[in-house]
């Protein structure tokens, strides 16, 4: 590539997804900067005597992929386990979609935009940030 090659150097566009991975990271180093530092803020979102149903299904994932180790005695993750975690992923889903409801609700109500929505979301239009809303709405709405 040339210096002038428009696709390159300091007047290239930025790659959205590097961006948008930048822009991750930094949002989970200020929330648990400003919200988990301290063991008491973290367990103020866990069940202190059964696991909520993401907590099970990312263990899973994490113990088959070798993130998280086995303590000494425990089983491994065998094929029950996997259909067991594979059976929770809808009620996850379910569970992820009432959580981004309730946010967009409140933050509408904290007076945001659609635009800064849509920019908190990766999306590209205030309309696109409103249109999830509706889905999910519709999705986890009263049946």
């Amino acid at each position: 590539m040339s210096a002038t090659d428009p696709t390159s150097g300091p007047f290239a566009a930025p790659d959205p997804g590097q961006v948008r991975a930048q822009r991750e990271y930094a949002a989970l180093f200020r929330l648990a900067e400003r919200h988990a530092t301290t063991e008491e803020q973290r367990r103020r979102q866990t069940n202190p005597t059964v696991p909520g149903p993401h907590e099970v299904v990312r263990l899973v994932a994490l113990l088959m992929a070798g993130s998280a180790l086995l303590d000494e005695g425990e089983p491994e993750v065998d094929q029950a386990d996997v259909t067991a975690a594979l059976t929770l992923l809808p009620l996850v889903r379910g569970e992820l979609d009432e959580l981004e409801t309730g946010l967009l609700k409140m933050a509408r109500g904290r007076g945001m935009t659609w635009q800064e929505i849509a920019f908190g979301l990766g999306l590209g239009t205030p309309q696109a940030a409103r249109q999830r809303y509706e889905r999910l709405a519709e999705r986890t709405g009263p049946e």
